[in-house]
């Protein structure tokens, strides 16, 4: 049994103390089932609550897994490799834990690669950068069914419900709707699921999982866009898309030493196809 001295950074129930802090929902479950967090001495329950600058005492049969993991840093930027179940902003996301500004998003439970900036000057080059489309990012993804895709190009239109936070896709122009683009690749074909490569063209919200599901290959784990039924088939509760490659074509002349930096991570799940 491990035994973990925690110093509370907000005010926050037990169990998005426990979240927050690294543990999958299965841990979660476990330590709330058995009373394994001790404040002062005192064993909590799920509906007590922490409070910023207690120290609390938290029991478990195996440690959290990290967050995230630093694949590059220097005085102006941070280049992590995240982990499912966080946010890249906003309280206990990774802008907080690293003390850094957020250039680009991922989804919270999609994995991989978040470029973040350490200064206000890399901020603006590296939001640039996104912007006009001079830093390549590649996605690998595990769908159900066997797609043919060979590295063309597929563009649809984006329409986003920001009620219902979620997005609809369209194969031709209608009203509010964005254009979206990416390259598909078909790496590796399983008896029912399949890996594929992402090359984003544009970044929308949502648009890679939405694409995918609406030409009738749904993530893995998927819960928003994905079929109920096939995630539970292969007990998955997130989506199985990683951000895996990042590389820095152009930036400005003051970043010019981060031209064609290329930054790879990828993951465990993707082995099996290998």
């Amino acid at each position: 049994m491990e035994k973990l001295q925690i110093n509370v950074k907000k005010n926050q129930k037990i169990r998005d103390f426990l979240l927050n802090y690294g543990f999958s929902s299965a841990q979660t479950n476990k330590i709330i089932k058995n009373r394994d967090v001790k404040l002062n001495g005192v064993r909590l329950g799920e509906d007590d609550e922490v409070a910023a600058g207690q120290s609390v005492v938290v029991f478990c049969s195996e440690l959290p897994k990290p967050k995230f993991e630093t694949v590059y840093q220097d005085e102006n930027v941070l280049v992590v490799n995240k982990g499912d179940n966080i946010e890249v902003q906003g309280a206990g996301g990774l802008e907080e834990l690293t003390k850094t500004i957020a250039v680009h998003r991922l989804d919270r439970n999609t994995t991989g690669l978040v470029i973040l900036a350490k200064t206000q000057e890399a901020e603006i080059a590296l939001k640039n950068a996104f912007k006009n489309h001079t830093i390549q990012k590649k996605y690998v993804c595990e769908v159900y069914g066997r797609p043919n895709f060979s590295g063309e190009e597929k563009t649809a239109y984006l329409v986003k419900d920001k009620t219902r936070s979620e997005v609809k896709i369209f194969s031709n122009f209608v009203q509010g709707a964005v254009k979206i683009s990416a390259r598909f690749k078909t790496v590796k074909v399983g008896e029912q699921t399949s890996l594929v490569e992402v090359d984003l063209l544009t970044g929308r919200t949502h648009q890679i999982r939405a694409h995918l599901a609406y030409m009738g290959f749904p993530i893995i784990g998927d819960g928003k866009y994905g079929k109920n039924q096939i995630n539970k088939k292969f007990k998955q509760k997130y989506q199985k898309l990683h951000c895996f490659l990042l590389k820095i074509i152009k930036i400005n002349a003051k970043f010019e030493y981060l031209t064609q930096k290329t930054f790879i991570a990828k993951p465990e799940w993707a082995k099996k196809y290998v």
